[in-house]
């Protein structure tokens, strides 16, 4: 039974560019990309699919201790699906939160664009992550210790953006992709590299789709004050 599981675990696929990848690669990508269409509908469900690949994913990148065929630990990649479960189960207790008071809505969250205090936070805090994950990737001994840096440090602020219902976060995501493409290729992770360059392009529509929402709430919003006559009551009016 137990070398029957570390078959399957250890199955890989011959894609014939220099090294097999690891099937359990390629699901964890997949519970990814069910994650991401989840989030881009406000689906709650997208936090508990987006935990399974985490685990899944947390064994590929740390490839030289599991023992992967790129033999590579690459510990911001690895670290940052530890950190993804932790802003995870905050985003999913926010967005049940939410839909519980919103039942009609059976939504997550309603997106906004994040305060400029807001922003500020953030900016100072992916500075200050970034500098303290530089530090400790290189000293583990991260394969592309920078970049490595950036994927994680990026991914823990979109992560905990979206669970805030913040527009920015796809941005963020976008600029994690556009330095996490070229890193996974030359590392030849290549089911991870070719869903960064999908998820890149996912971004844009999940941006767009979030930002319709915004506009419609905003519109709902608008009509009901406009409609409200101040004086006047609900009820019905008594005559004499």
């Amino acid at each position: 039974m137990g070398e029957a599981l570390t078959q399957i675990v250890n199955a890989q696929l011959d894609v014939g560019l220099g090294k097999p990848v690891l099937y359990r690669e390629v699901v964890g990508n997949v519970f990814g990309l069910a994650s991401a269409i989840g989030g881009a509908h406000r689906k709650v469900w997208a936090w508990p699919v987006g935990i399974m690949g985490n685990l899944v994913l947390f064994t590929v990148f740390l490839g030289a201790v599991f023992h992967t065929p790129q033999n590579l630990d690459m510990w911001g990649q690895a670290g940052r699906q530890v950190f993804f479960l932790i802003t995870s189960a905050y985003g999913w207790i926010v967005w049940a939160g939410t839909r519980r008071g919103n039942v009609t809505s059976k939504v997550g969250v309603f997106p906004r664009w994040a305060t400029r205090s807001e922003r500020v936070v953030a900016g100072a805090a992916a500075l200050i992550m970034l500098g303290v994950c530089y530090v400790v990737l290189r000293a583990l001994g991260s394969w592309g210790p920078l970049a490595d840096s950036w994927i994680l440090t990026g991914s823990i602020l979109a992560t905990f953006g979206m669970a805030r219902g913040w527009n920015e976060f796809w941005f963020v995501w976008i600029a994690v992709d556009v330095v996490g493409v070229p890193l996974l290729l030359a590392a030849q992770y290549y089911p991870s590299a070719i869903m960064y360059i999908f998820y890149g392009l996912f971004c844009l529509y999940g941006f767009l789709l979030w930002r319709r929402t915004q506009k419609e709430q905003s519109r709902k919003t608008d009509l009901a004050a406009r409609s409200h006559v101040p004086g006047e009551t609900s009820g019905p009016r008594q005559t004499h």
